[in-house]
């Protein structure tokens, strides 16, 4: 959803925070990295939005999930007792959110039949399926890996740490004759711009092997209106989201953003394909922001973008993915909610 940065940083130094924020909002636009939305209170909101009926993102995917997670299983060749999977296999997913996304998919492999409900036992017991879970928030992490001890037969390994470090880290450690499948869901594919998005594919493809899979959970492009209410929803709640990282500012970094003059504006821009957010100055204001050596003057409209969400054609997905050394093997598309799970294969 963001123009500017790779990946997620929510626990940055104070001092790499303070610099973004005085270079970002010294740009024209002026900008922020929405990497900073996701403090505590900014995580919990967005929890929120998913649950709204207007943000209708993490309700497909999981029903994607209930479906389908027994095809995508097979297809990824994980578990011991599969055709084709000769040991021990992983699963890597960048930024697990609550885990419920991935317990939901986990669950699956007792569903169907007999075969499902004993994948091996004997092998799983020597050698349980192992889960790293990648994020910048502790918290995250934490919530995710008790949801998953609801299961009791994988083994969770948490990194506190960006993308790119945490992918780095689980690529020095291939599963010895197994395979791995990375998760990346949510939609978080569209935080990126396309060349972005090109970028970071390249640095998941790196650090996996060839036969190793991807799930590429994506937006997809819908009515303008749907996409409005998903990003501007009636509650406030993706509002109360948005002005949180003026909050932020203000507690961290010694602002003095008055929250009561800046309004939440969510807006189509259809040429870029994608949804962007903004914070918009109701009136003519000056600004200071002490530890990031900010003082400003905004005028009455003028708005700091904080947030791009792109949104893809099913094409356009299969090409990207081409274009970064995946072959999609196998597609399934919640056709109401306009979303999109890609699996594919590494070459």
């Amino acid at each position: 959803m963001r123009p500017f940065a790779a990946s997620p940083n929510a626990s940055a130094p104070a001092e790499d925070f303070a610099n973004d924020v005085e270079y970002y909002l010294g740009l024209e636009p002026r900008q922020l990295p929405s990497r900073y939305l996701y403090d505590p209170l900014g995580s919990v909101l967005f929890d929120a939005i998913g649950e709204l009926p207007w943000y209708g993102i993490t309700r497909a995917e999981v029903g994607l999930l209930e479906q389908y997670g027994r095809d995508i299983l097979a297809h990824a060749a994980l578990f011991p007792g599969f055709p084709g999977v000769p040991g021990p296999s992983r699963i890597v997913e960048l930024g697990p959110g609550n885990g419920t996304k991935l317990l939901t998919l986990l669950k699956t492999r007792h569903d169907g039949s007999a075969e499902a409900g004993h994948y091996g036992r004997r092998e799983a017991r020597a050698s349980r399926l192992k889960v790293h879970l990648i994020d910048v928030s502790g918290k995250a992490l934490d919530v995710a890996g008790r949801a998953l001890d609801e299961l009791g037969d994988i083994e969770v390994e948490r990194h506190e740490t960006t993308y790119e470090s945490g992918l780095s880290e689980v690529a020095g450690k291939p599963p010895a004759g197994g395979r791995t499948l990375v998760l990346f869901l949510g939609s978080n594919i569209g935080n990126f711009d396309r060349p972005g998005a090109e970028e970071f594919l390249c640095t998941i493809r790196a650090a996996l092997q060839p036969g190793d899979t991807l799930l590429l959970g994506a937006d997809l492009v819908k009515p303008e209106a749907d996409l409005l209410l998903a990003y501007d929803d009636p509650l406030g709640v993706t509002a109360a989201f948005n002005l949180n990282l003026l909050v932020r500012i203000n507690r961290e970094l010694g602002g003095d953003f008055d929250l009561q003059a800046f309004a939440h504006q969510a807006v189509w821009n259809a040429a870029a394909s994608r949804v962007e957010m903004h914070l918009v100055s109701r009136r003519r204001q000056r600004v200071r922001v002490a530890s990031a050596r900010i003082d400003m003057e905004m005028e009455k409209g003028e708005t700091i973008w904080t947030e791009s969400s792109y949104k893809y054609q099913p094409e356009e997905l299969a090409t990207l993915l081409g274009h970064t050394g995946f072959r999609p093997i196998e597609r399934w598309v919640a056709a109401e909610a306009r979303f999109a799970l890609t699996l594919a294969r590494a070459d």
